[in-house]
C-alpha cells in the first residue's frame, strides 16, 4: 500500500481487487513495485523469526505466526491486510530454508502452469508440513500447520471463484473494477 503511493500509483485498496498484496500490486501495471512488495512482506515474516532464532526455536516460530496475523490483520487497516502468502513463504524460508524453498517452488510451479496465484499459494501452503516432515523439521512442520488454514481461511473466496472458473488469472486484467468486491487474489 505504502509502496504504490509512494511510486504515484495511489491507494492500491482502491485497485483491482482492493488486496494489497503483491498479486493485485502486479495489476497496477509495475512488476518493480509488485516484486517489492512481495520481497519486502516476505521479508518482514523472515526477519520475525529470525531475530529470535538464536535464542529460541519456540520464540522464533511464535514471532513468525504473529507477523502473519499482523500481516493479514494490521490495526492501522482496520484488520483488513494481505492474505499473508508472501509474509508466509518468509516465515517458512526462515524458519527452515528446504521447507521454504519447497514451498516457493511449489507455487511457482503451479502458477507457470495454470496461472492462477490463489491456487499456487494454496497448494504451497497445504504441503508446507508435508515438506518439513519429510525434512526432519518438526518445528517448522507444527508451524506450517499453523499457517497452511489461516491462508486458506483467507483465500475462501477464491476457492470458490476457481470452482466457478470466474477467478482472474495472473497477467489478466481484474474481474472486478471495485475493491467493493471480495479479494480475487493472493
Amino acid at each position: 500500500m505504502v509502496l504504490t503511493r509512494l511510486a504515484g500509483l495511489g491507494d492500491i485498496r482502491h485497485m483491482g481487487s482492493g488486496n494489497i498484496g503483491a498479486t493485485n500490486v502486479l495489476r497496477t501495471g509495475s512488476k518493480k513495485i509488485a516484486a517489492l512488495t512481495l520481497f519486502l512482506d516476505g521479508g518482514k515474516g523472515a526477519l520475525a523469526v529470525l531475530l529470535f532464532a538464536p535464542e529460541s526455536t519456540g520464540v522464533a516460530m511464535l514471532a513468525g505466526g504473529s507477523a502473519l496475523l499482523g500481516h493479514i490483520f494490521p490495526i492501522w487497516l482496520k484488520f483488513k491486510g494481505g492474505k499473508g502468502v508472501a509474509t508466509a513463504l518468509g516465515i517458512l524460508l526462515a524458519a527452515t530454508f528446504n521447507v521454504g524453498a519447497l514451498a516457493c517452488l511449489t507455487w511457482l510451479i503451479v502458477a507457470f502452469f495454470t496461472r492462477y496465484s490463489s491456487l499456487a499459494a494454496l497448494i504451497a501452503v497445504a504441503l508446507a508440513p508435508y515438506f518439513a516432515w519429510a525434512l526432519d523439521a518438526p518445528d517448522t512442520a507444527r508451524l506450517a500447520v499453523f499457517i497452511a488454514p489461516i491462508v486458506w481461511i483467507r483465500h475462501l473466496e477464491n476457492l470458490r471463484r476457481l470452482h466457478t472458473g470466474d477467478e482472474t488469472k495472473i497477467g489478466a486484467p481484474s474481474s472486478t473494477d471495485s475493491p467493493s468486491s471480495t479479494d480475487n487474489h493472493s
